[in-house]
């Protein structure tokens, strides 16, 4: 398969469609994460449908002093790679084609969500990157739209958007692909030092310490479902409890057994660690928080949740997630 570079919107709609099409946006510097958007945008649109890959560094959705201009172009070898993982076209088009006249006067705002964690580290930033994305589906018209959980508000907000704005568009989120080391991939990973990439992986470290924390309260309530509702269990329950609270006593002091709260603590242990480090890490945020707005949850949340963390490591900032579900065992009683 060759992959076509197009430079224009006009280009693009006088291609011939027949099946799907599919499109997976990128700022360029592609990497593993974005070839496997590719690749499932590729399975998603079939043989007979069309996967078309963006490249455009999005100038409204970098704030003053961040690392527009510095951000890598790496056209040539995006191409490549796109066209190993499957794609049939490169759309990168200029910001005269994006934005004719210059900046938009009129741009999608993100509302109360676009103002939570990221937003509050990069104000306006969710606004700049809605317009765009707005912009982008226009000028692409896919039947479906793939982008990474990695970028969990990012991809809440953006759905939101369709659904709110009636966008005729699906939307898929591809799940974040990591190093073996277990760090996220992202396009500013290439801006670490070797002592700085060994610091990064405190923020993927402390949502494992968060993820496990959880697993043990998810096995902790299972037990408790299974032990009949005597004494002896009260007393088993505590034995078990007690055990668990020595194994990592800073982690789980406050925090109610089975609660946001401990997978909290648990994160905040290991970055309380890693700001110790040489380099130090430098925490933004680290939140757990309902994906429907990105509020902090309580400690009687039940359902789908994200944990979330964002820092800065030297000059480089990261941000990094997983997914949580609680009470899916319900109570015990």
């Amino acid at each position: 398969m060759t992959t076509t570079l197009l430079r224009t919107a006009d280009e693009l709609h006088a291609r011939v469609r027949h099946g799907r099409r599919a499109v997976v946006m990128t700022m360029g510097a592609l990497h593993e994460g974005h070839a496997t958007l590719i690749r499932t945008a590729r399975e998603i649109a079939g043989p007979e449908g069309e996967v078309v890959v963006t490249v455009f560094v999005n100038p409204l959705q970098f704030g003053e002093g961040e690392d527009l201009d510095r951000y890598p172009r790496t056209l040539d070898a995006d191409i490549k790679i796109a066209e190993q993982a499957g794609a049939d076209a490169v759309f990168a088009p200029s910001a005269d084609e994006v934005y004719p006249g210059g900046e938009p006067q009129v741009r999608i705002s993100a509302g109360p969500m676009g103002e939570r964690l990221e937003g509050t580290s990069r104000p306006g930033h969710f606004d700049g990157m809605l317009t765009v994305v707005a912009k982008l589906l226009h000028l692409t018209r896919p039947d479906v739209a793939l982008y990474g959980q990695k970028d969990a508000q990012q991809l809440a907000l953006i759905r939101r958007m369709v659904r709110d704005l009636n966008f005729g568009v699906e939307i898929v989120g591809v799940p974040t692909v990591r190093e073996d080391d277990g760090l996220a991939l992202s396009s500013r990973n290439r801006y670490l030092s070797a002592k700085e990439r060994r610091t990064a992986l405190a923020l993927s470290q402390a949502l494992f310490a968060g993820r496990d924390r959880h697993a043990a309260q998810e096995a902790l309530r299972a037990r408790a479902r299974e032990v009949p509702a005597t004494h002896a269990r009260a007393e088993a329950l505590s034995a078990i409890g007690e055990s668990r609270a020595a194994a990592d006593a800073h982690a789980v002091a406050k925090a109610l057994p089975g609660s946001p709260s401990a997978v909290r603590a648990a994160a905040r242990l290991v970055l309380d660690e890693a700001a110790r480090l040489d380099p130090p890490i430098a925490l933004d945020y680290l939140a757990l928080v309902d994906p429907a707005d990105f509020s902090e949850v309580d400690d009687d949340f039940a359902g789908e949740a994200v944990l979330a963390v964002a820092a800065r490591v030297g000059t480089t900032r990261l941000i990094d997630n997983l997914p949580l579900t609680f009470g899916t065992l319900g109570a015990a009683s």
